[in-house]
């Protein structure tokens, strides 16, 4: 029995579940079966990226689950991103159109910046994505995001795509999601605040944070005893009152899992909320990134060291 996810609204008047299916781990070989599994149990988001290496497989359980009838097209929401080695302006309608033919799924809902930081174009192909010098530094590029955002904004009045995002206010589109790492660890909250006073969602990637890695001080809410009394409260585990909590503080969790009980989980987190004395204590967790992208810190647009 698949479980129905509510929605939120986007500015430009789209709208997006308020869970996804996330893929970034997801190994070739799997992901079409996976994908398969969560659509049967009830996802109707699935968000991936040129990254991931996975497109091609999402875009056929997609297609296999029209075909079946479980589906239609409009049913389902999909993300995808553009790569940090495609930030040139001349080199992003080729990359959209490469995931755009890879998910082959007739358009795309919302197509993400992966990055503000751009890495040297080295070519369209998956060996070419992290370019290296002879001592192993990542390639940077100079090149400003918003010229990329420009770029990417033709591609709405192009077709093929609905919705997009930006990395800067002052951009001529209308940005309508920021997908970033939000965790009980890293809760992100005022810049969730800064994106809803701009009519602009927010997707949270990691939604679990780390727990197995304490780096950075952050203290594990998974297995904390409080965090699991609160589930109990609501026959619930430790992971759904962590989705909760993001959804209840303005996010769109997008937890990654191959086991089926577990993402059966992640979706049946739409029957409760929490209150204000449970959310402030899952905000207690607050300590610093799990996901910094130091390898990428001295680049001229790295963004982790502003106060949000």
């Amino acid at each position: 029995m698949s479980t129905q996810v509510p929605t939120v609204r986007f500015s430009n008047g789209y709208e997006i579940p308020v869970v996804g299916y996330g893929t970034y781990l997801a190994q070739k070989g799997q992901c079409v079966e996976l994908v398969k599994k969560a659509i049967d149990l009830g996802y109707r988001h699935i968000d991936t990226a040129f990254l991931y290496e996975n497109e091609v497989e999402i875009g056929q359980a997609i297609r296999d689950k029209i075909a079946e009838g479980v589906i239609r097209r409009e049913d389902v929401f999909v993300t995808t991103k553009l790569w940090n080695t495609f930030h040139d302006p001349q080199h992003v309608e080729e990359a959209f159109r490469r995931s755009f033919d890879m998910l082959d799924i007739g358009y795309i809902d919302l197509f993400l910046m992966h990055s503000p930081m751009g890495v040297q174009f080295s070519g369209y192909e998956y060996a070419d994505m992290q370019p290296k010098d002879a001592a192993g530094n990542m390639l940077l590029s100079d090149v400003d995001y918003v010229e990329t955002w420009k770029a990417m904004e033709k591609l709405v009045t192009a077709g093929g795509r609905r919705s997009n995002r930006a990395h800067s206010p002052d951009s001529d589109g209308e940005p309508v999601n920021n997908q970033v790492e939000a965790n009980p660890g890293y809760d992100q909250r005022k810049l969730i605040a800064f994106c809803q006073a701009r009519g602009i969602t927010v997707t949270a990637y990691g939604p679990m944070g780390r727990p197995h890695r304490t780096t950075n001080g952050n203290r594990n809410a998974l297995d904390d005893p409080k965090v699991l009394e609160i589930g109990r409260k609501y026959g619930k585990t430790g992971g759904q009152v962590i989705l909760r909590y993001l959804i209840d503080i303005g996010t769109i969790p997008i937890p990654y899992s191959t086991n089926e009980e577990r993402m059966r989980q992640n979706i049946d987190v739409c029957d409760f909320k929490l209150t204000g004395e449970e959310i402030e204590y899952l905000a207690s967790f607050h300590s610093a990134r799990t996901i910094p992208f130091l390898p990428l810190k001295s680049h001229k647009y790295y963004p982790f060291d502003l106060e949000f």
